[in-house]
């Protein structure tokens, strides 16, 4: 037309022409779905990739070793010396917090055998200070969350259920990831969790084939009320 007012419709119709030459009208689908899929894949990728983080071991420390002031091995004491639970840990039975051994009870049998060994160095130190050991907690839960030792074994709940055989540990390590679920399904079933009383502290205890119909009984012996164990306020106070 008149001043070439019709060349840009021309060479849009060119286009046009060129672009259905290169490219199957299938593209025009394929390009909506990438447009959509690729930010709702992103969305769904990086939820599902943040949640598995949280179930990690990096994140949770599971099965890692925490540097001590002093190597303690509980292979060593529980298993080779055939030590109880409770003679280091003198809060379990009737505290919330089982309670960290001073180092007079290190010193109980350390003042006369392997005394003058390097590794005891720190714990001869705390002594003679009157300086209490520095231990790094393996298991730490978050402020905000409530947990009494005591209320557990009294209800049938084993040290080695949460603490794992501590007896095959030269150092110790974390075997459970305290996340909440972890928490809950005990909380839900503890029946599949709960031992008789001269079980608890057992560090080498399994559950055996019937554990269930064992379970069931003891619920009843030690007066659990499994309708109020998931409750928030059992932990959350």
């Amino acid at each position: 037309g008149p001043g070439g007012r019709t060349q840009p419709a021309f060479v849009g119709i060119l286009w046009e022409a060129a672009v259905a030459q290169l490219f199957h009208p299938a593209m025009n689908t394929i390009a909506r779905v990438l447009i959509v899929g690729v930010p709702l894949f992103s969305l769904i990728g990086g939820v599902a990739l943040g949640y598995g983080c949280n179930w990690s071991d990096w994140v949770t420390y599971k099965d890692e070793y925490r540097q001590q002031v002093v190597p303690f091995s509980h292979e060593h004491h529980v298993k080779g010396l055939g030590i109880d639970c409770r003679y280091c840990h003198t809060g379990v039975e009737d505290s919330a917090f089982a309670g960290l051994p001073p180092t007079k009870t290190c010193m109980t049998c350390h003042s006369q055998m392997w005394f003058h060994s390097p590794m005891l160095e720190p714990v001869r130190e705390s002594w003679a200070e009157d300086k209490p050991l520095q231990w790094v907690r393996v298991y730490d839960l978050p402020d905000y969350v409530y947990f009494d030792h005591s209320i557990h074994v009294n209800k049938g709940i084993g040290c080695s259920t949460c603490h794992g055989d501590v007896g095959e540990m030269p150092l110790m390590r974390r075997v459970v990831n305290l996340q909440m679920r972890w928490c809950i399904d005990c909380h839900r079933n503890p029946e599949k969790h709960l031992r008789p009383e001269n079980e608890i502290f057992d560090p080498t205890w399994h559950e055996p084939p019937n554990q269930l119909a064992i379970g069931e009984k003891l619920l009843v012996q030690y007066h659990i009320q499994k309708d109020q164990m998931t409750n928030c306020s059992v932990c959350h106070r």
